[in-house]
């Protein structure tokens, strides 16, 4: 039963990835065989709530019931198969219950980023810096026989709370030359530490996004810095101040400082190809996959 599981989820995944991309062709990656092998190793690594989740050496999560955890390397690997580019600040792959959606952590060890600056945001900037940048994270899209990608706009504009440190913005995405019933979105949580930043990235399908932003809410309230790593605990005589302020996380003025798309690529990379394989409710059917007994 459940091997018949695990056949019906791939092949029905291999097939829409399939879809528009057509057969691996000379210098193309061979997708069914990636993802073949990137799911098998994702269902053999997960975890299952109720569990706490180390997230590095920075911070804590307590997995609810009904979610699952894909560390890594197993998540890195199965969202290079669906067409997103390599990022080793990703801490692994949760799936929530019955949803068509997933949520990817990360942490980046910037240093101590101040916040100031975040009354004053110009979050068209960030909007035609990711427009641009998309571009040269589709090339290894193309690499891989999926189709381009385009940024549509903002879904939520970029909001962040002072006392608590948090900063959420969300976009619009679709696969280019698609209709507009056919767009995926970002929900990007983002709270800042001693030492950097962590963030709660949900992907989901644009239709769906509002029923799954709960579950991105639920996780980051069960997600806490360690002792000695908090924001509050910072120490100006001895910490590391990083070399952007937050206006960096939401405008892209980083990448001006840190080289070409060095802050712009680490977003788009997190920005999966969620159109075909929400209208085939493929995310949810991988979720009751990995949360199933693996005895």
């Amino acid at each position: 039963m459940k091997t018949a599981l695990f056949a019906r989820t791939c092949a029905a995944l291999l097939f829409t990835l399939a879809c528009g991309a057509g057969h691996a062709q000379n210098g193309k990656i061979d997708q069914e065989a990636e993802m073949n092998t990137a799911l098998a190793a994702a269902r053999a690594a997960s975890q299952n709530g109720p569990a706490e989740i180390a997230l590095g050496s920075q911070a804590k999560l307590k997995l609810p019931e009904g979610y699952a955890f894909i560390p890594q390397p197993q998540a890195g690997q199965l969202l290079k198969a669906m067409g997103n580019g390599e990022d080793p600040t990703r801490l692994g792959i949760i799936i929530p219950p019955d949803s068509d959606s997933f949520v990817v952590p990360r942490y980046i060890e910037a240093g101590y980023i101040k916040d100031d600056e975040a009354a004053d945001w110009k979050a068209d900037e960030l909007l035609t810096g990711l427009k641009e940048g998309t571009e040269e994270n589709n090339k290894e899209r193309k690499a891989r026989g999926l189709a381009e990608m385009e940024i549509v706009g903002w879904n939520q504009k970029p909001v962040y709370d002072k006392a608590a440190h948090r900063l959420v913005w969300s976009i619009e995405t679709r696969d280019k030359g698609t209709s507009n019933e056919e767009h995926g979105a970002n929900y990007n949580t983002y709270v800042l530490g001693r030492e950097g930043y962590l963030s709660m990235n949900l992907v989901s399908g644009f239709d769906a996004l509002a029923a799954n932003k709960p579950f991105a809410q639920a996780l980051l309230a069960q997600t806490s810095f360690n002792p000695g790593k908090t924001y509050a605990d910072f120490n100006a005589s001895t910490d590391k101040v990083a070399e952007y302020g937050i206006a960096a996380l939401v405008t892209g003025v980083a990448a001006k400082k840190l080289g070409l798309f060095a802050v712009i690529a680490a977003f788009l990379a997190k920005f999966a190809k969620l159109a075909a394989i929400a209208a085939f409710g493929l995310l949810a059917a991988i979720g009751k996959f990995f949360k199933r007994d693996k005895a």
